[in-house]
C-alpha cells in the first residue's frame, strides 16, 4: 500500500465524517436523541449524542474506495477477494456499532451491550483472527492452544472498553484513538499487513473528520456507538496487524500503544478496591478528571493527554523494532513518567462517587 493510497483513504474517510456528521447531529435534534448534563458530566448543555453514525460513515466509505482501487484501478489490497478474516472483523464492527447505536436510542442495561461485544468477538474469532501466542518484550513466546479463544475475546471486549471509559471529554476518545491508529498504521505498513493498514487509515480519517465538531466546544457526542466502534476497530487492526507476524511483541506493542486509557481503566479498579468501593460505582477520579481538578481546562486537559499518548506510541514502536537496549531504556521512562503522573493526579486516592453505573467495562461515553 503506497503513500498516496493511504492519503486517499484517510481523505476520503475524514471528508464524509466531516460532511455527515452535522446530518447526523441535524437528526439527533429533531428526534430528542440528546446527551443531558449532571452527574459526573462536565458539559454543561444538552448535547447531541449520535456522532458515531458518522464516524462509521466515513469509515465505511474508506473501504468502498478502496474496494473501488482494488476493482478498478489495481490498488494493492485483499478486500475485494471477501478473505475471511477481513469479513469477520467487519461483521464484528457492525454488532458492536448496531449494539452501541441501540443504547444511544434507548439506553441498554450494561448485560445486553457485554453480550453484544462479545458476540462480536466470537464472530471475528471464528472468522480466524485470534492470539495465537503471547510473549515477552524482550524474546520468546508461549502458544496459547485453545487458550486463544477466551484470551482473544477478552482482548477485544477490553479494547472496545478502554476507549469508551476515556470518553469523558470533547475531542478526548477520537484524538485518542487518532493517535493509536496511526502508530497502528505505521507497523502495519512495515509490516506488510495490508488489511490492518486500510483499517488503521480509514479510523484515522473518521476520527480526524469526526474532530472537527467534537473538540471543544463539542456540539456532538459520539456515544456508545462511536466509542464501542472505535475501540473494537483499534483491537482488530492491532489483531489483523501486529499479533499475526511471527516476529510480533505479543500484547506488548498494542497495550503500550493505547496505554493511557488502559492505564486509567486499571488504576480505576485499584482506587476502588484500594478505597474499598464497588468496581462498578462510578466516581470523578479517572484522569480527565484529575487534570480538571489540577485547574487546567478542557481543551488542556485534552492535549495534556495527547501527548501522553503520543509518547507511549512513540514507545510502542520502539518495543517493536528497536534493539534491546533501547527497549529496555523507553519501557523504563516511559514506566516512571506514568508513575510520576499517577502520583501527582493522585489516580490512587479516594474519588467522589455517584450512584449511576460505571463498570470498567460498560461505561456509557460522551460526558
Amino acid at each position: 500500500m503506497g503513500t498516496g493510497q493511504v492519503f486517499a483513504l484517510v481523505a476520503v474517510a475524514a471528508v464524509v465524517t466531516l460532511v455527515t456528521t452535522p446530518l447526523v447531529r441535524a437528526l439527533s435534534l429533531r428526534f430528542g436523541l440528546v446527551d443531558q448534563p449532571g452527574g459526573r458530566k462536565v458539559h454543561t448543555a444538552a448535547i447531541p449524542r449520535l456522532g458515531g453514525v458518522g464516524i462509521v460513515l466515513g469509515f465505511v466509505a474508506a473501504l468502498g474506495l478502496q474496494l473501488a482501487g482494488e476493482l478498478y484501478f489495481g490498488w494493492p489490497g485483499s478486500l475485494a477477494e471477501g478473505r475471511a478474516p477481513v469479513i469477520g472483523c467487519l461483521a464484528g464492527l457492525a454488532i458492536v456499532f448496531i449494539v452501541g447505536l441501540v443504547d444511544d436510542v434507548v439506553t441498554l442495561n450494561a448485560g445486553p451491550k457485554l453480550i453484544g461485544q462479545i458476540t462480536g468477538a466470537v464472530v471475528v474469532v471464528l472468522s480466524g483472527v485470534s492470539i495465537d501466542f503471547v510473549g515477552s518484550p524482550f524474546g520468546g513466546l508461549i502458544l496459547l492452544g485453545l487458550l486463544s479463544v477466551p484470551v482473544t475475546v477478552v482482548y477485544i471486549v477490553a479494547f472496545t472498553n478502554v476507549i469508551n471509559l476515556i470518553d469523558g471529554l470533547d475531542g478526548l476518545a477520537s484524538g485518542v484513538t487518532a493517535i493509536a491508529a496511526i502508530s497502528l498504521l505505521v507497523l502495519a505498513l512495515q509490516s506488510n499487513q495490508p488489511e490492518a493498514a486500510l483499517f488503521a487509515a480509514a479510523l484515522i480519517g473518521a476520527c480526524l473528520g469526526f474532530l472537527r465538531h467534537n473538540f471543544h466546544p463539542a456540539s456532538i457526542f459520539m456515544g456508545d456507538s462511536g466509542s464501542m466502534f472505535l475501540g473494537f476497530a483499534l483491537a482488530t487492526i492491532s489483531l489483523l496487524g501486529i499479533m499475526k507476524s511471527v516476529a510480533a511483541i505479543a500484547l506488548a506493542v498494542p497495550l503500550m500503544i493505547l496505554g493511557v486509557p488502559i492505564f486509567d481503566t486499571a488504576s480505576a479498579i485499584v482506587r476502588r478496591m484500594l478505597h474499598k468501593r464497588p468496581i462498578q460505582e462510578a466516581d470523578k477520579g479517572h484522569i480527565h478528571h484529575r487534570l480538571l481538578g489540577r485547574g487546567f481546562g478542557q481543551r488542556q486537559t485534552v492535549l495534556i493527554i495527547y501527548v501522553w499518548s503520543a509518547a507511549l506510541s512513540v514507545g510502542g514502536y520502539a518495543m517493536r523494532w528497536a534493539a534491546t537496549p533501547v527497549k529496555l531504556f523507553s519501557f523504563a521512562v516511559l514506566a516512571v513518567l506514568t508513575a510520576v503522573m499517577a502520583y501527582w493526579l493522585g489516580l490512587f486516592e479516594a474519588a467522589h462517587h455517584h450512584a449511576e453505573e460505571d463498570t470498567p467495562a460498560l461505561e456509557t461515553g460522551a460526558d
